[in-house]
């Protein structure tokens, strides 16, 4: 059975997608009215300058399908692709590839840019002898996390929680809040059941300790790098081996330059937004064809 990255979207994707249209075209379509209704061909351009991973094509072809036009796709999604490649081919009416055009290579742009340097930050944490998970974070745009998420996927890491109900991540302020870790803790288990994982943040082995000592699932070793991180890990893992199960993540200020020192084995998720805030996008253009004689 053949497994598609489009069927992990939920049935309320294609709404987004009428509300960007709608958010880019609010009144008159001054440039439609001068190019009219032509069937034209345009070829969509992978361009920059470095190899990239192409990630957003079921967003693309839903732009341009709410538009009338059809999407031929020449490079599949997920594959890399060495510029300058001729990407795609579109048809349709030549005011309605102009309507979808730059909706569809900003998404494009961004989505390729995140799947792209995950790709990068997972293959150089394997280089490493990384064995863990690379997640992402939920530092991302509002209104705009799904396909986020979506490229991180497409770039073969962990995309980490979505949104708030995802899973239940105490950080310091839900802690200073109730008290104490192990009162946050009691709290959120009394309404999140046995369903939803619980992340703690901690700054020390001893809130550590306490977090693991409480039950958490997940004990987030926030900014804690080198020997103490290492030290931290090894020791409490020692001290709780066959009583308790839990898994160690890092994540805090986690970049290209100081991955090998974070990409430690006995950390079980390495967490970093470095996949996708900032990121360099990959450059796409949009080229109709002239008509032959």
């Amino acid at each position: 059975m053949s497994k598609s990255f489009e069927h992990l979207l939920p049935p309320s994707w294609k709404v987004q997608v009428t509300a960007w249209l709608t958010e880019d075209t609010p009144s008159f379509d001054y440039g439609g009215y001068v190019v009219g209704e032509v069937e034209r061909e345009a070829f969509l351009l992978g361009k920059g300058k470095n190899a990239a991973v192409l990630a957003g094509s079921p967003f693309v072809t839903e732009i341009f399908a709410q538009l009338g036009c059809t999407v031929e796709w020449h490079v599949q999604e997920g594959d890399i692709f060495e510029p300058v490649r001729h990407i795609a081919t579109v048809n349709g009416k030549a005011r309605f590839l102009l309507l979808g055009e730059r909706i569809a290579l900003n998404l494009l742009a961004r989505c390729s840019g995140i799947a792209t340097q995950s790709k990068k930050i997972r293959d150089l944490a394997k280089s490493y002898g990384y064995k863990g998970i690379i997640a992402g974070t939920r530092k991302t745009t509002p209104g705009f996390r799904l396909v986020e998420k979506y490229g991180m996927l497409v770039g073969g890491i962990d995309p980490h929680r979505h949104d708030l109900s995802s899973m239940i991540m105490l950080k310091d302020n839900h802690i200073w809040s109730s008290g104490s870790i192990t009162a946050a803790i009691q709290q959120a288990r009394s309404v999140g059941g046995f369903s939803l994982l619980l992340d703690v943040e901690v700054g020390s082995e001893a809130e550590a300790d306490e977090a693991i000592e409480a039950g958490a699932d997940i004990i987030m070793l926030d900014n804690m790098e080198g020997s103490e991180l290492v030290n931290v890990a090894s020791s409490l893992k020692a001290k709780w081996q066959g009583q308790r199960k839990f898994l160690f993540e890092t994540s805090g200020n986690i970049t290209e330059a100081n991955l090998q020192e974070r990409a430690i084995n006995g950390i079980d998720i390495l967490s970093t937004s470095a996949v996708h805030q900032s990121v360099q996008h990959i450059d796409f253009s949009l080229k109709i064809q002239m008509p032959l004689e």
